[in-house]
Parts: C-alpha cells; sequence; structure tokens
C-alpha cells in the first residue's frame, strides 16, 4: 500500500503541474468562477480531510449496531453451530488432515466467521489453524496442498453478511443498504467454487520437494514453541476458546447435507427475489439475532452493547486510513488523471460491465483493504455516482467478495514461516478474478 498511495499521490501531483502550467486565467480573472489546477488539487485536499472524519463519524452509528448483534450471536454460539454444519465437507476438500485435529477444528471456524463478518475472530483462528497444519507438515518452509488450498478458500470465503459493507451504504444514504446480499453471496460462492477446483488443478503442476529429515526436526521443535517468545496474542479470544472444541464433532451428515443444500437454494432464490427480500433484511436480521441470543440465554442487552463499544472504536479507528487514501483519491480526481484514466480506460471495460471509475476498486481490493475500502467510501459518497447506482452496487459487492490476498499470505505464511508458498497465489488470485467476473455478472443482472 505504501507504493499504491505514493503512486497515486505522485501522479496527482504532476498531473496537476502539467495542467498549471498550460493554464491561462480567463480574460475576466479567476473570480469568473475559473480555479487553477494546483488551487483546484489544493482545495480537493482539504475538503477530502474533512470528508473521511464526517464519513467516519457518520459510520460510528450504523457499524456500532452490527458488531453489537454480531456479538450477541457470537455469544450465543453461532460460530460453532455454522463450524459443526460445514465440517463434513471440510473433511473432504482436506483429506491430508486427520479429521479429530486442532488444524480442522480451527480452519472450520475461520472460514465460519469469514462467512458472519467477524474478521476479528477470523484471523485468530486462521493463524492458529497454519500452526496446526504446519505440525502436519514434512517439508518445513513449504506450503503444503492443505495450507494452499486453505488459504485460497480463505481469501475467498463464501460471505453470508457482509456488514462492513453494509453498514457503509447506509452511511452513505443507500435507501437498501443490504441489497448487496444476493449479489455478495453469488459472487463469493463463485469465487470459492473456483478456488478450490483452480488449486486442486494447480498442485499437480507445483510438486512439493522431497523432506530434509534435519530441516524437519529443527522446525517442529520450533512450531512448538508459541509464536513470538511466548506471545500468545495469536491465540482465539477467551469468549470464543469453547468454539474450537464444539468444531471437533460434527452434526450427523444429513443435517449438513441439507443445510449445504440450502445455501445453495438461496442464492438463486435470493437473486431472483432481492428487490422483494432487501427491505426486510435489516429489521430481519436485528429479530433474529436478538431471538437467537435470548433462546441460548444470553444477555441480549449487555452483550450487545459490549459489542457496540467494539463498532465505535474500529469507526474511530479507520479515520486515519479513510483520510490518507481519500485525500490521494480527492488528488487525483481534482487533477484530471481521473479524467484521463477514465476517457482511456472507459471504452473498453464499459463494455464488459466494468466502469472505469470501478476499476482502480477492483485492482486494489487483492493489495490493501484498507485502500480498496477507501476507494469505494470516495465513489458512493460522490453525488454523481451515490450508493444505489449500478456502479455503487458493483464497488460494495467487489469490496464484500474479496479480500486482501496478499496481506492474508503474508499473515498466514509469516506466522509458520513459510517461504516457498508453491501455487497459493496462483489459485488464490484466480479466485480473486473468479470474483471480480461474477460480482460484475450478478450485478447486470440486478441493478444495471
Amino acid at each position: 500500500m505504501n507504493i499504491v498511495f505514493l503512486v497515486i499521490v505522485l501522479v496527482a501531483f504532476f498531473t496537476a503541474a502539467w495542467h498549471q502550467i498550460q493554464y491561462r486565467p480567463p480574460e475576466g480573472g479567476e473570480g469568473d468562477g475559473a480555479v487553477a489546477p494546483m488551487a483546484e488539487v489544493s482545495e480537493a485536499v482539504v475538503e477530502s480531510a474533512g470528508g473521511a472524519v464526517e464519513l467516519a463519524i457518520g459510520l460510528i452509528g450504523v457499524m456500532t449496531l452490527f458488531l453489537g448483534l454480531m456479538k450477541v450471536a457470537e455469544a450465543g454460539g453461532m460460530l460453532t453451530v455454522l463450524a459443526r454444519l460445514i465440517r463434513p465437507l471440510m473433511t473432504r476438500l482436506f483429506p491430508d488432515v486427520p479429521p479429530d485435529h486442532p488444524a480442522m477444528g480451527s480452519m472450520i471456524l475461520n472460514i465460519s466467521a469469514n462467512a458472519m463478518g467477524l474478521g476479528n475472530a477470523a484471523t485468530p483462528f486462521g493463524i492458529r489453524a497454519m500452526q496446526e497444519l504446519d505440525r502436519l507438515n514434512p517439508h518445513k518452509g513449504t506450503a503444503t496442498n492443505s495450507m494452499a488450498l486453505f488459504l485460497a478458500i480463505n481469501t475467498s470465503s463464501v460471505t453470508l453478511l457482509p456488514t462492513g459493507v453494509i453498514a457503509l451504504r447506509a452511511s452513505a444514504g443507500s435507501t437498501e443498504p443490504a441489497a448487496i446480499l444476493p449479489s455478495t453471496l453469488f459472487a463469493t460462492a463463485c469465487a470459492t467454487v473456483v478456488a478450490v477446483a483452480a488449486t486442486k488443478a494447480y498442485q499437480r503442476f507445483s510438486p512439493a520437494p522431497p523432506p530434509d529429515p534435519q530441516k524437519a526436526h529443527a522446525a517442529e521443535e520450533k512450531s512448538d514453541a508459541p509464536i513470538g517468545g511466548g506471545d500468545e496474542a495469536e491465540d482465539p479470544p477467551e469468549h470464543l476458546a469453547d468454539a474450537v472444541a464444539g468444531a471437533a464433532s460434527g452434526y450427523p451428515l444429513w443435517v449438513s447435507y441439507t443445510f449445504l443444500a440450502g445455501l445453495l437454494g438461496l442464492i438463486p432464490l435470493s437473486i431472483a427475489y432481492g428487490h422483494v427480500i432487501a427491505p426486510w433484511i435489516i429489521p430481519g436480521l436485528i429479530v433474529f439475532f436478538l431471538l437467537y441470543g435470548a433462546v441460548r440465554r444470553v444477555r441480549v442487552y449487555e452483550v450487545f452493547v459490549e459489542g457496540a463499544r467494539e463498532g465505535f472504536q474500529v469507526a474511530v479507528r479507520i479515520i486515519p486510513y479513510l483520510v490518507g487514501i481519500l485525500v490521494a483519491v480527492g488528488m487525483f480526481r481534482a487533477s484530471g488523471a481521473m479524467d484521463a484514466l477514465v476517457q482511456w480506460v472507459g471504452g473498453y471495460t464499459e463494455h464488459l460491465g466494468m466502469p472505469a471509475e470501478a476499476l482502480p476498486m477492483a485492482l486494489l481490493r487483492p493489495l490493501s483493504g484498507s485502500g480498496a475500502y477507501g476507494v469505494m467510501a470516495s465513489i458512493i459518497n460522490d453525488p454523481a455516482v451515490g450508493p444505489d447506482s449500478y456502479t455503487g452496487f458493483l464497488v460494495t459487492t467487489l469490496q464484500g467478495s474479496t479480500e486482501t490476498t496478499f496481506y492474508v499470505l503474508a499473515v498466514y505464511f509469516g506466522a509458520v514461516q513459510v517461504k516457498r508458498i508453491r501455487h497459493t497465489l496462483a489459485g488464490a488470485l484466480t479466485a480473486d478474478i473468479a470474483g471480480i467476473i461474477a460480482a460484475v455478472a450478478v450485478c447486470l443482472y440486478l441493478f444495471a
């Protein structure tokens, strides 16, 4: 993101400088409404910085609501329920991992947390899963087939509830902030299917080297010690610790297959009746999560307030990221560089359903989550675009249906010191491309 941020600012500056050199004030002077290019960029910097803070403040209320609701579901054991439902599928996808191994439970919980939009819970489970997978790894320092498949699924994970994106759409004034649920579910389902198929296919062309017994023994001893010299920050949170044990057993096969069949059937149903369902989603989710927590004997109000407090902190924490990226994007637009890009690329991508305004978002999403979030925010808060236009629906679907691939690979592989990633990146990027294509296709069908 350092390079991306610097490039955007430099391109904007030099583009504005070129226009400033060629600029000639009108005969009536700049009082007639004409603004010099560099002065226009200066105004954009100030407005974008202030707009970023206003955006974050407007986001606080909706973010606290959704994170409060998710905290109730989390405390009620919904992660464990979802993990037990998908366990039979996971044991077939990962035949190299013993069904009762701790790696299986951690992987299931990671994927379940991602599906529910609980990124804070997903990351610790994902790191723990990589640690456990590394204990089964005969080629220390080299990614196994199971590691590659797990990360490909992780970066394309089926998303049932993109809470953060819904919250941002609501704060931007969307009349149907949850309307992206059908498009996000379809795009992530397609991306996950492609991730599994591509990674399974690529592993044939990327064989693992023969194990080195001495290196394997040394790495195994090292993996037994806590990461970071005893730092336990990678362990799942205490209130989720019981979920690891609960995920060790699954429901009967017919229950799991019924759930998976229902999930698949939900995709065409939500697409066909998305406009009818959308107004019911947010009120329905509030009632469902609160009733679920009450049935599970959760102190719903107290737990909701605890989660809402975390939501407030999250909304405040993203202000520096929003200021940085929105200022860069504001400079890029005010300098005329964005118009040049739209004119150059738009003619080609428009025919494919990808407006030029959305192209930077699609390219940035695998590289930087915060950068893509800022670009998405700037697009849907642009009065000329808005959250409920086709472009607004597309960029928010892209944000909810693709993952920050390079960040995930760096964090998870760095946790177990894997340097040779084999076919992992190819599988993950293939899934990203599939997710983008699926997002464009479903948004064209639903919102164009």
